[in-house]
């Protein structure tokens, strides 16, 4: 039952929590999931589909370019992801709108599954049309992910219309109901659902494993079909918020004023008929500094995909597919992140803080010890026979199929590490860029966080010729100790701005006008 707006006394004294969320939510977050279904039942085989013959070998494979091309074919696709999501972010917000942008997407999305799923065929491969298919369909399949990737997070975002703090009864007791919460409730329930989504690689490398890849690539040509049907026959109940115009100009101003004038925006004031936009630009800039700094964030998360597939390749695999293993991340996400979304009600309630940028150098610092485990790993996997530092490369490894004498388990701490970061870096990095971003530039806020993945994906290029054999226990290390040097940066340069939170967001929701849901209904989740 709302009671009223929610006073400055209120917020600081009374617990603060979630609100009721709208339907439009979970159409949104169901169509979500199965692009996430559809994306890792897609790319989880790609290692192995590239780097391994397909005949010979025990590990399945396909094209056979072995692990230093294929993981540098993978970090090309992830760049090139990363990269596309600009022009969309530009697309969706200047010109046709977030909803219309995202099926644009998936339509490029489903092109590039038909074809990988067409030339992936034993036919098509005896025929020599593997690289090209592969080729072709990453180009497209990257061009869909980057338009998925700018459009939906601040669409999930638009389903739930936020208001200013207001004070309302639960459980016989007065609570503040905050949007800043109830958007990082989303996000985490979204990126929980996502994690139950990438379990689609069980499935996807049993079908690789037992029979062929093309039975991987159908799963997520279904998968995504049936996402572009959601959205379609969903479309009148999600909320849909027109383009504002071109904003990027007026902004441009802004900026260049203050640049002029001592980097002082408020030096720009004049320069907008609103009155509120150069405080927009000014926590939009900020939101922009913090999301840049997730490079090496990226860089760490990104070797799931491919390194440490080909690590768990090089240990005894108890007849379970090597790039099966990363679905521990998934599943120490599903278990830990209801914890991590308890952890943070909890602490909301108690007015303990844990602000976005303690979470942020958290997550920097998880990543760090999980590629520190992954160096006590390969070290491990070095010390052991038959083959030590060069797994399935030697005489005794039979042609490649005996691999070293350690089993692949041990790589479990650095997945659940990872998950970790994971939960703590992905959910408050969507969650500050979509709550700090002028309301007109929210596409291309969250388009600049791809572009920090697409930095880690360069640097990813950059150490591929070091992906290999014996130089994987430095690579590892390095990684690490870049990211720790990194996470102390962070939290020198923009702990500050965690005192500030609840004032910027404040501002923020000033600023932003209230419109209903398209169905005008709202529903309770039931938060343990």
């Amino acid at each position: 039952m709302e009671k009223r707006d929610a006073t400055e006394n209120d917020i600081n004294s009374l617990p603060q929590v979630s609100d009721k969320l709208p339907v439009s939510v979970y159409i949104a977050l169901a169509g979500g999931a199965m692009e996430r279904f559809a994306y890792f039942a897609l790319t989880t085989p790609w290692q192995n589909y590239m780097q391994n013959p397909r005949i010979g070998h025990a590990i399945p494979g396909a094209l056979n370019l072995g692990q230093s091309t294929a993981t540098n074919i993978n970090n090309t696709f992830l760049l090139f992801s990363f990269v596309t999501p600009m022009g969309f972010a530009l697309l969706s917000d200047l010109s046709y709108g977030r909803l219309k942008t995202l099926k644009i997407a998936l339509a490029s999305y489903l092109a590039g599954c038909l074809i990988l799923l067409c030339t992936s065929l034993p036919v098509s491969l005896d025929n020599g049309a593997g690289v090209p298919g592969l080729a072709v369909a990453m180009i497209l399949v990257a061009i869909g992910v980057g338009g998925v990737k700018a459009t939906f997070s601040p669409f999930l975002g638009d389903q739930y219309a936020q208001r200013k703090p207001r004070v309302v009864i639960r459980g016989d007791k007065e609570v503040v109901v905050t949007s800043p919460l109830t958007l990082q409730f989303i996000y985490n329930l979204f990126y929980w659902l996502t994690n139950i989504a990438s379990m689609s690689m069980v499935p996807s490398t049993f079908l690789e494993f037992k029979i062929e890849f093309w039975t991987s690539y159908l799963l997520a040509t279904v998968s995504i079909s049936f996402t572009i049907i959601l959205f379609f026959l969903g479309s009148p109940k999600l909320r849909q918020i027109p383009p504002q115009g071109n904003i990027l100009p007026e902004a441009r101003r802004v900026i260049v004023c203050a640049i002029k004038n001592g980097f002082k925006l408020d030096s720009a004031r004049h320069i907008s008929a609103n009155d509120n936009f150069v405080d927009e630009i000014r926590t939009g800039l900020l939101a922009c500094r913090v999301i840049s700094c997730f490079v090496f964030f990226y860089l760490a998360t990104n070797q799931m995909y491919n390194n440490l597939v080909a690590q768990a390749g090089q240990m005894k695999l108890s007849g379970i597919p090597n790039d099966m293993i990363q679905v521990i991340a998934g599943v120490a996400c599903i278990v830990l992140g209801p914890i991590m979304q308890w952890l943070y009600k909890f602490l909301a309630k108690h007015r303990i803080p844990f602000g976005p940028m303690l979470r942020i150098t958290l997550a920097f610092v998880f990543c760090a010890l999980a590629m520190t485990f992954a160096a006590v790993t390969q070290k491990l996997i070095y010390s052991t026979g038959p083959c030590y530092n060069r797994p399935l490369a030697c005489e005794a490894s039979d042609g490649g199929r005996r691999p070293n004498n350690i089993s692949v388990w041990i790589q479990t701490p650095t997945y659940c590490l990872l998950a970790i970061g994971e939960i703590l870096g992905f959910v408050t990095g969507s969650e500050y860029a979509y709550n700090k971003a002028p309301p007109g530039m929210k596409t291309i806020v969250q388009a600049l966080v791809q572009l920090s993945a697409c930095a880690a994906g360069a640097l990813g290029m950059a150490i591929s010729p070091v992906a290999k054999d014996p130089s994987l226990v430095a690579m590892y290390s390095c990684l690490a100790g870049a990211i720790i040097f990194f996470a102390f940066l962070f939290w020198l340069f923009f702990r500050k701005w965690d005192a500030r939170d609840d004032e910027l967001n404040i501002r923020q929701e000033e600023t932003k006008p209230v419109s209903p849901t398209s169905d005008g209904r709202e529903v309770e989740m039931t938060r343990n």
